[in-house]
């Protein structure tokens, strides 16, 4: 039905539709499942995601190896303090972004959005915009498969995976779906989706993964607050009618490249990067040392 952004967006305007509506005809297609039944699904993992929102932002989750937790909870503290210097709204994802991933790294139950360690940014956005936009239930779960869509042009053409493409495939991507679906979302155009999408990957290009002591925790926590902030302002950008100088699909392409020819110390290995630095090494110690001790008493 559609490889590429351009197929996509071409499909959606020749037709009078949505992205949303383009990516679950495809599910139709591809899967032979009825409508009903991959509404009913894309509903349990909105579910899914509220539920860690709302865990990560009113309790304190500390992750196993006590290098995070209880962010979600200080950025809302800050925000009810009325002096946060960023909008309420972009601040609100952000702080549910990184509630989400303290979920993941607690061990607790996300929806991973492209991946568990970029499962914060479409959450975070999604929930955090929801004030601002009054969605209806139909109009969030749209806003996941328009997620869904461009994130499998992403997958099919470059890669959502650190390991293969560094950060910038897991959360450069994760950005890229949020604002894309947010756009629609806010009643842009598809075409304007992808634009969003195109500003978001080229300000993540090149984003190196360096999981410190190889663990989903810093800075990954982290770079999904950001990726939750680029969202909003690419899709704000998008809105406001600028254009990305270069196509979508040569980002995207760009990206894949980026991806292939970065160095093995920055694709997840923990050897490089952040990982690599005294401080890391340290935490790495420490973490793996006490967690060894244990299964030994």
């Amino acid at each position: 039905m559609f490889k590429s952004v351009s197929e996509l967006i071409e499909r959606a305007e020749q037709d009078g539709l949505p992205i949303s509506e383009v990516m679950i005809l495809k599910e139709m297609e591809d899967t032979g499942r009825s409508r009903d039944e991959i509404i009913e699904q894309m509903s349990n993992n909105l579910d899914v995601m509220e539920a860690a929102v709302t865990r990560g932002t009113t309790e304190s989750v500390v992750s196993h190896s006590g290098l995070t937790g209880g962010d979600g909870v200080l950025i809302q503290q800050y925000l009810q303090s009325g002096k946060a210097l960023a909008g309420e709204t972009l601040l609100n994802a952000v702080s549910m972004a990184v509630a989400t991933n303290e979920v993941n790294a607690a061990m607790g139950t996300i929806c991973a959005t492209p991946t568990a360690g970029s499962a914060g940014v479409v959450p975070g956005v999604l929930f955090g915009i929801r004030e601002k936009l009054n969605p209806t239930r139909e109009e969030m779960i749209r806003f996941l498969f328009t997620a869904g869509a461009f994130g499998y042009v992403i997958a099919n053409n470059a890669s959502i995976s650190g390991a293969a493409g560094g950060c910038q495939a897991e959360v450069g991507s994760a950005t890229g779906m949020a604002a894309a679906a947010l756009v629609e979302m806010a009643g842009g155009t598809p075409a304007q989706s992808g634009e969003a999408l195109a500003m978001a990957l080229k300000n993540t290009l090149g984003l190196i993964c360096d999981p410190v002591a190889g663990l989903v925790e810093v800075p990954c926590i982290k770079r999904n607050a950001m990726g939750a902030s680029l969202a909003i302002v690419s899709a704000d950008m998008a809105l406001a009618g600028v254009k990305s100088r270069i196509p979508c699909d040569e980002v995207i392409e760009a990206m894949h490249k980026v991806g292939q020819q970065m160095p093995r110390a920055f694709k997840e290995t923990a050897e490089g990067g952040l990982a690599a630095t005294p401080t890391a090494q340290l935490l790495q110690e420490k973490i793996f040392f006490r967690s060894s001790s244990k299964k030994t008493r």
